[in-house]
This record gives C-alpha cells, structure tokens and sequence, in this order.
C-alpha cells in the first residue's frame, strides 16, 4: 500500500516538475512542495516500518518543514 502510494505521488510530482520546467509557469511550485511534503512523509513511514528509525525521523523532518514552506507559499501568494 505504501509503496503503490509513493510511486503514483512521485508520478504526480514529477509531472508537475515537468510542467513547471516546460512551461516556465511556476504558479503550481506550492501545490508540487505539499505533494513533495507527503512523498517524504510515505518514505518516512516505510523507513520506520523497517526499523530504520534515524532515516525515518530525517524524512519525517524533512515532511514538516516542507509542510512549513508549502504553507507558507499558500498564504503568501
């Protein structure tokens, strides 16, 4: 379940990536940092089932200050 889940959200956030890259138009950069933020967060979740703890608290790191940035560009713009 997981792993389907990180592959489709790492799918989704390369195409916006793409799109970005492509088109010169970075209005979706907050929308692709959340989906980002989410990424990290499946990633630490399977570090943690693992039992790799210190790479799942990383990634879970990682999530909330994403998390932080996307809102913060939500608020912003």
């Amino acid at each position: 379940m997981l792993k389907t889940s990180r592959y489709a959200l790492s799918v989704v956030v390369i195409l916006f990536a793409a799109y970005g890259l492509i088109t010169q138009n970075f209005n979706l950069n907050d929308i692709m940092i959340f989906l980002l933020s989410l990424l990290m967060l499946l990633m630490g979740l399977e570090e943690f089932q693992r039992g790799k703890k210190a790479n799942g608290w990383l990634f879970v790191a990682v999530f909330l200050f994403s998390l932080f940035v996307s809102i913060q560009g939500f608020l912003l713009s």
